[in-house]
């Protein structure tokens, strides 16, 4: 029996996702991804495969939200299928998955990293005002980093990675090949 063969027989339920996702995580995504879900209400397990260079974060939350809400008011098995490129968004999606649901094809990527902001602060008005646009400023980093770190541990929970291993890592961004995800846990297996 071949490998191919072997994840055949262990994985069907891969072969044929009834979500697929490809491109930039956006709300054309994410409108997809509802318009998907829609059509595979059906009973049984739910495969959900992704390709993705990154995009929104917030909506990859989102629809992670939306696969731990099937999974805990309906108790519908949800399974999730990394291909070929799994970053950013993408890897923030997958966390919305328990590492024993989530597999990976061969040669795929993922790249995690800290979150990023590109932002332009204009200081101008009465001094005794400019306190307030610096804390509020200061407010929305300070929520951003708690967000990001709720989803590392997500994405590391039940997987061989720490908490403060990835954060470390992410400082900069970390790419993971499916085997080395695999060996550490991050995914169940490579097909």
């Amino acid at each position: 029996m071949t490998g191919t063969d072997s994840n055949a027989s262990r994985y069907p339920l891969l072969a044929a996702p009834q979500v697929q996702l490809a491109g930039p995580v956006n709300e054309q995504m994410y409108l997809n991804f509802k318009q998907q879900l829609g059509y595979a209400n059906g009973g049984g397990p739910l495969v959900v495969s992704i390709t993705t260079l990154g995009g929104d974060p917030e909506l990859a939350r989102a629809m992670a939200d939306d696969i731990r809400l099937i999974r805990e008011y309906n108790g519908r098995e949800t399974l999730f299928l990394g291909k070929v490129a799994v970053y950013s968004a993408g890897a923030t999606f997958m966390s919305g998955f328990p590492a024993d649901k989530r597999w990976l094809t061969r040669g795929s990527r993922l790249m995690l990293h800290e979150r990023q902001m590109s932002s332009t602060l204009q200081l101008n008005g009465p001094l005794n005002t400019l306190r307030y646009s610096l804390e509020a400023k200061l407010a929305e980093i300070e929520d951003s980093i708690r967000i990001q770190d709720e989803g590392f541990r997500a994405l590391v929970a039940g997987s061989q990675v720490t908490f403060d291993q990835l954060k470390q890592k992410a400082s900069s961004a970390w790419y993971i090949e499916a085997e080395e995800a695999r060996d550490l846990g991050l995914v169940l297996d490579v097909i």
